[in-house]
């Protein structure tokens, strides 16, 4: 066994080998797989193995067609049958909230060339006579669905990466992963020990026990899953060619042809935790015993649909484990805090994304970041506050609703509160119905009386009437938003200004109370955050960016050491703020504060430490509203008083409270992007207008890459676009990000950002767009339907900024 490898990857199910093939078809071949069995052990080689290519999130659908395209050339190349079976699926809407899902997954498909359409019912019966159509709205095909065999293609990927160079050890548990002062890990096996710069946890239902060697805990529970195989029946075996799969996720179950009869699977509402403490180490190949009672709500389902399988006899049934994060995507990507460990683990649609999934890793490895932007499946996204409590009660959630509708704008309450600020109880007493960003509960929007939620749909939802009237308090008068869940941080120390220069693209503040706007520039030139920086002081800034990204940009800061007598500390749960905006605020804070407030003393973009009710804050002259509006940190240990002046204040003007749906739909009135929107590592600068803001004067982090990607034109541009009136009404919907756009049908774009405009009086979209420009004619498919569309030339709220500079 080797003593030194560019990667050593834990864990030899279908995900691991699929790293370590991909390692090598980047061009690593010193590279090692620990397997504690034998090679599909745990819960690869009982996976049902459907494929099928498309998914809500675009990128995650790029990466599952790019996953059933692979075992086909992987077969070619390897000469290892991955037992590829490839007869269509075929996807049935029995409500108009699934047809509404499937037709904009058709349209998706139709702009990116992926092969899902509509059929018609006569050609569904055609395709599969075993089902009942009835009550059936719509059908969808997607030609390449099907399934294929799992030990076929985990072995497929372990030969193609021995061919390349690759070691793989079976029945090689590792005992330890120790990290060296230099960095590097020292993996402990009875077989020898390995030194590498990279850790990679593949380690399936051990994942949770294989991170605890090195210290990392990963928000991982296990539970048992069951389907069954029935025997020999007659009608699949008399159809002739392989009958296509059937999802039929209104009745939640999933079915497709296994031999001459049926595998019929379920994801029922009494599910079952396993391994609730540590998953056993002598547990491989190894099955629960069945449990058909609990699913057998689902099972009638499935016979209601093909009355087929309630005359078949049941051959065997398959129970077994499968391991879940909180909200059913993979953990994925180098642990922020510690260097040289990457994680892939929870992964549960394995053989649809078993590719891309691998694909990805080697990319982020070897070359430092993905070509797509994979902030959904990014570890990163859940922290400390991701107990294990918030943890299981997710997973049951995503578990019990695995076929679910998740609706734009859905916030699911499973596990919460998980963190809360101490005007939690305030805000909830006031009407706010809170949606979740980074374990914090914030409000969405405030309803007339308390306990209220939200309602879901594609269409115009019971919060779109009380947002409306947010907005045009905020426009009219003033309103109040709690920021609390921006990032905040502070540098102190002589060599601030420095290394925030080295680190940002644009050129940092000067003088005291002066505040920019920078981009942070990822790896490949795009845009992996976008921060505000104000100097306070000689030797004094605040940093305010993202708080879902937190943990996602610590990756970036550590990457430039801080000088000696520097340091770089996040705020975010010491400090909490508002937004105080619109044409009132400034009166509203000048009956708190003896600070002049007048444009003239406090102008935009400058910021000040001043007292507010006798309350010390620092106040920065920004609204991500477009509007005239400062915004107000302090202490936490504050907050609560802050909020009740504000609110007091705010009566004699009409103010109030006002949460953050609305602050999307006053930021799209003004065309303002948002980061993980608009700004991501896959846009480049000059194709969101934050060009401007790359100081190429001066050294930054990846400033190569940025002057790179700006040699090229831009491939695509922002873009607001007002959509027609006629249609949004007749569809009582607006767009709300993934909607593609069409122009004189040839696809075009997609949107990022939508929502009504209520004080302009239009519906809008920020968007994505080619070949296109101001003032053309578009169709955007909103439910899956072209809606007429128009692209704007300017903002319509404020298009100078006199307004927000007033």
């Amino acid at each position: 066994m080797k003593t030194n490898a560019q990667a050593v990857v834990i864990g030899g199910g279908v995900i691991g080998c699929s790293i370590l093939y991909h390692l090598t078809k980047l061009g690593w071949s010193d590279v090692v797989l620990l397997e504690r069995d034998e090679l599909t052990s745990g819960s690869t080689w009982h996976a049902a193995a459907n494929i099928h290519g498309l998914h809500d999130s675009t990128n995650i659908s790029r990466i599952q067609h790019y996953t059933m395209n692979l075992y086909k050339e992987l077969e070619a190349e390897t000469g290892q049958s991955c037992g590829v079976f490839q007869p269509g699926s075929l996807y049935l809407a029995q409500t108009e909230e699934r047809e509404h899902q499937l037709k904009l997954q058709a349209a998706k498909a139709k702009l990116y060339g992926m092969n899902f359409y509509e059929i018609s019912i006569e050609e569904a019966q055609r395709l599969n006579p075993l089902v009942n159509y009835d009550g059936i709205r719509c059908v969808m095909y997607e030609p390449d669905g099907g399934n294929v065999d799992p030990s076929g293609v985990t072995n497929a990927y372990a030969v193609g990466a021995r061919q390349r160079g690759a070691e793989i050890h079976r029945f090689t548990p590792v005992t330890a992963t120790d990290q060296q002062e230099d960095g590097t890990w020292i993996v402990r096996t009875p077989k020898g020990d390995i030194r590498t710069p990279w850790v990679v946890n593949a380690a399936g239902l051990w994942g949770r026990e294989v991170a605890k060697l090195a210290g990392i805990e990963l928000p991982l529970q296990p539970t048992e899953h069951q389907y069954f195989l029935t025997e020999t029946m007659a009608d699949v075996a008399a159809h002739g060619t392989r009958l296509p799969s059937v999802s039929d996720r209104d009745g939640e179950y999933y079915l497709r042809q296994e031999g001459q009869g049926l595998l019929v699977g379920a994801y029922e509402k009494d599910m079952k935790f396993w391994a609730e403490d540590s998953t056993p180490l002598d547990f491989a190949h190894d099955l629960f015993p069945d449990d058909l009672e609990r699913i057998e709500e689902n099972m009638m389902n499935a016979i209601e649909r093909l009355p087929a399988v309630g005359e078949a006899g049941i051959k065997r049934v398959i129970n077994g484990p499968m391991i879940w994060s909180p909200d059913s995507n993979v953990l994925m990507g180098p642990v922020p805090e510690v260097d040289g460990y990457f994680c892939c683990n929870g992964i549960i649609p394995g053989f649809s994304q078993s590719g891309g999934m691998g694909l990805m890793a080697a990319q982020w490895i070897i070359e430092g970041e993905t070509q797509y932007d994979m902030f959904a499946w990014d570890m990163a996204r859940f922290d400390d506050w991701a107990t294990k409590e918030f943890t299981m009660a997710r997973v049951q959630d995503q578990y019990a609703h695995r076929f679910a509708i998740h609706f734009p704008n859905e916030e699911r309450s499973a596990g919460r509160p998980a963190r809360t600020r101490p005007v939690y109880d305030t805000q909830a007493q006031m009407g706010a119905v809170f949606g979740l960003n980074a374990g914090w509960e914030h409000p969405l929007w405030f309803a007339d009386t308390p306990g209220a939620k939200d309602t879901n749909g594609f269409t115009r939802q019971n919060w779109w009437g009380p947002v409306g009237e947010e907005c045009c308090m905020l426009r009219d008068r003033a309103g109040i938003i709690d920021i609390s869940n921006f990032a905040k941080y502070v540098c102190k120390g002589p060599g601030g200004e420095g290394w925030l220069n080295a680190v940002f693209a644009n050129t940092m503040p000067k003088a005291e109370g002066r505040s920019c706007l920078t981009p942070l520039i990822s790896k490949r030139g795009g845009i992996a955050g976008d921060f505000t920086v104000t100097r306070v002081a000689e030797n004094e800034f605040w940093i305010i960016g993202s708080g879902m990204a937190e943990r996602y940009h610590k990756r970036f800061f550590k990457q430039v050491p801080l000088p000696k007598g520097t340091t770089f500390e996040s705020k975010t749960q010491a400090v909490c703020g508002f937004n105080v905006a619109g044409p009132k605020s400034r009166e509203i804070l000048q009956r708190l504060t003896n600070t002049p407030l007048a444009t003239e003393d406090f102008p935009f973009m400058r910021s000040a430490k001043i007292e507010l009710a006798g309350i010390e804050v620092l106040a920065l002259r920004v609204s991500f509203t477009g509007d005239l509006g400062w915004e107000v940190h302090c202490a936490t240990e504050d907050q609560a008083n802050l909020y009740d002046a504000l609110l007091q204040a705010g009566q004699e003007f009409g103010a109030g409270p006002v949460g953050s749906r609305a602050l999307m739909s006053l930021r799209v009135e003004k065309g303002y992007g948002s980061w993980s929107r608009e700004y991501s590592p896959e846009y480049w600068p000059h194709e969101v207008g934050l060009d401007r803001l790359c100081k190429f004067s001066k050294g930054f982090l990846n400033k190569n890459a940025a002057e790179a990607v700006l040699a090229n034109l831009a491939r695509e541009q922002l873009v607001l676009l007002h959509l027609d009136e006629a249609d949004t009404s007749a569809s009582n919907a607006d767009a709300t990000g993934g909607e593609p756009i069409f122009k004189n049908g040839k696809g075009i774009g997609r949107v990022t950002s939508g929502a009504y405009g209520y004080s302009v009086g239009m519906s809008l979209a920020l968007s994505f767009v080619t070949d296109a420009k101001a003032g053309d004619k578009v169709e955007v498919m909103v439910l899956g339907h072209p809606h007429k569309a128009t692209i704007l030339s300017e903002p319509p709220f404020d298009p100078n900024g006199e307004i927000l500079r007033g």
